[in-house]
């Protein structure tokens, strides 16, 4: 009887180009260029869950207490003016989409991304009105590799950066 030297493996292989060290080249390689190279700045306000006085009912606050500010590289699009008519005149909101590294601001900021937080770019302050995560990196789901804000222009009065 011949020897079957082509036996099955234990375990299957592991996955083509999507262990650890290729999610940390990548987290690498994205930290270098966002920050190096493109170098769009904002700043970040998020908000003091334990500090600010919400209503025990409704879970609202009139005045919300921030943490001091943090300087964060991320990328910026700047989304079209959306004008609008009312009774009282005109209305224009200014929107812009900020991607934000996820590995760079969870592991090495301790930071998490919420709606309701501010972002100041350039001369203007902005409030976070919807997260998104962007697509798994190698297209693995568990894998999430970048945070999608998209943010409106803080009327002015509305947040006082103190």
């Amino acid at each position: 009887m011949a020897v079957n030297k082509w036996d099955q493996p234990e375990a299957p292989p592991p996955r083509l180009f999507t262990g650890k060290r290729e999610r940390d080249f990548v987290k690498q390689v994205n930290d270098e260029v966002i920050e190096r190279i493109v170098g769009q700045e904002i700043l970040y306000y998020a908000i003091s869950q334990d500090e600010t006085n919400y209503h025990p009912l409704y879970g609202e606050a009139i005045e919300k207490t921030f943490y001091p500010p943090i300087q964060i590289y991320a990328l910026v699009e700047w989304e079209s003016t959306e004008t609008t008519t009312t009774g009282y005149g005109i209305d224009r909101k200014n929107a812009i989409i900020v991607k934000f590294n996820k590995r760079r601001l969870v592991e090495d900021r301790d930071l998490f991304v919420r709606e309701g937080d501010f972002v100041k770019y350039g001369c203007n302050y902005y409030e976070i009105v919807k997260t998104n995560e962007g697509p798994g990196l190698f297209g693995q789901v568990e894998n999430k590799n970048e945070v999608i804000a998209r943010c409106i222009k803080a009327r002015q009065g509305l947040f006082d950066a103190k």
